[in-house]
């Protein structure tokens, strides 16, 4: 939603002048989208994240600009959250590993579902979220993909999201989605849809080479498409596996 206000009209600051805030929710905010939208419109974003999961967000920046940190889906909120790494044990402030979450507002299960609601939970009764991320000095959690969606690229992580937030960098680029695809030499390399801008022109190497400037070329899609709408949830979170799906 924010994406497309971005295309619209700019409105008077008569017409915003008595709007506090905007929330957003569900999935992680792009940072070039949270700042394209408080340029434009002057009305600062709450950034927020939860899960079905957890019936409401369990993340929340706060309402204080000073205080909030872009690119950050904020605090724990009503619940407790950490990271933990593959063997569930907590991982070091600033290191990359699986966010879970625990607290009143966490389910108690999948209905009807035992076996999937025991692979979701740590022993000590966290809920595994599958969400990629890192957490800072000062409690505010990063989000930067999903464990599914890692892409593995000659034996080095590479966070989607990454590759994302470099594309939207690019003036012509609307959205964009980032996922892995199998190749012989390097298990996988990565390749990117995107989604223009109306009126916007810009080739697949122009692309390309905008991510190398800004990732190095090693982290640069081999493969973009350029198509109409990505595909999304109920909830509107891209669905990204699902782009190895679209029609060639």
């Amino acid at each position: 939603m924010i994406s497309y206000l971005l295309e619209g009209e700019t409105p008077v600051r008569a017409q915003t002048a008595r709007i506090r805030f905007c929330r957003s929710a569900s999935a992680a905010l792009a940072p070039e989208h949270h700042r394209a939208f408080e340029d434009k419109f002057g009305i600062g974003i709450i950034e927020t994240m939860g899960l079905t999961e957890t019936a409401a967000p369990s993340f929340s920046n706060p309402l204080d600009s000073a205080q909030r940190k872009l690119g950050s889906v904020g605090r724990a909120s009503g619940c407790e959250a950490r990271v933990v790494d593959a063997s569930l044990t907590p991982v070091p402030i600033g290191a990359t590993g699986e966010l879970v979450i625990r607290g009143p507002n966490v389910m108690p299960g999948y209905y009807k579902n035992i076996e999937t609601t025991r692979a979701s939970f740590t022993p000590d009764g966290w809920l595994r979220t599958g969400d990629l991320g890192h957490v800072d000095a000062d409690g505010f959690f990063f989000v930067t993909g999903r464990i599914k969606e890692l892409i593995i690229k000659g034996g080095e992580n590479i966070a989607p999201r990454e590759i994302d937030e470099a594309l939207l960098a690019h003036p012509a680029v609307l959205e964009a989605a980032a996922v892995g695809i199998p190749d012989k030499h390097y298990g996988q390399e990565i390749m990117a849809c995107v989604v223009l801008r109306e009126g916007a022109a810009c080739s697949e190497d122009q692309l390309r080479d905008f991510c190398a400037l800004h990732l190095g070329r090693f982290k640069a899609p081999k493969v973009l498409r350029f198509v109409g709408e990505l595909p999304r949830g109920p909830s509107g979170k891209v669905q990204r596996l699902k782009l190895l799906e679209l029609p060639g």
